[in-house]
């Protein structure tokens, strides 16, 4: 049993196209829950990153997170999507000296947007988020 099930999984990433090689991907997001958080709207942090690909399931990225406490955070890191609307990312934090390892989910609504939720785990203080954001792919011609 497991091995059609591998073959058609290997059939479905090789015939998808969600995003090919060179495209650019904009995105933003917000945190909408963290472990540190204590209370609703005292703490927010806002996530906006480019992301590179490489190849069809893997790209570089790098960006800004920002939190409301006035703490800034340049971030590089990449992601590599097993299939079309899932991934697994890689991120570290430079300014808040962390590391991030999460993965997620992307559902396109419109051509190039597409909506995205994700989880992180960050390494220096042993936290959980929850983001959600939308993207924008600029397509190579």
């Amino acid at each position: 049993m497991k091995y059609p099930l591998a073959i058609l999984f290997v059939i479905i990433c090789a015939v998808a196209q969600a995003q090919s090689n060179n495209d650019l991907m904009i995105s933003g997001g917000l945190d909408l829950i963290k472990t540190d958080f204590n209370s609703a709207f005292k703490k927010a942090q806002l996530g906006l990153e480019a992301n590179y690909f490489v190849v069809r399931h893997f790209s570089a990225g790098a960006g800004v997170d920002i939190w409301t406490d006035q703490k800034t955070s340049f971030v590089m890191g990449a992601r590599w999507y097993p299939v079309d609307f899932a991934f697994v990312r890689f991120r570290g934090l430079i300014g808040a000296n962390d590391a991030s390892l999460g993965a997620g989910w992307a559902k396109p609504f419109h051509e190039n947007w597409r909506f995205e939720a994700m989880g992180d785990f960050f390494f220096s203080d042993a936290e959980f988020a929850i983001r959600a954001g939308v993207s924008y792919i600029i397509k190579k011609k």
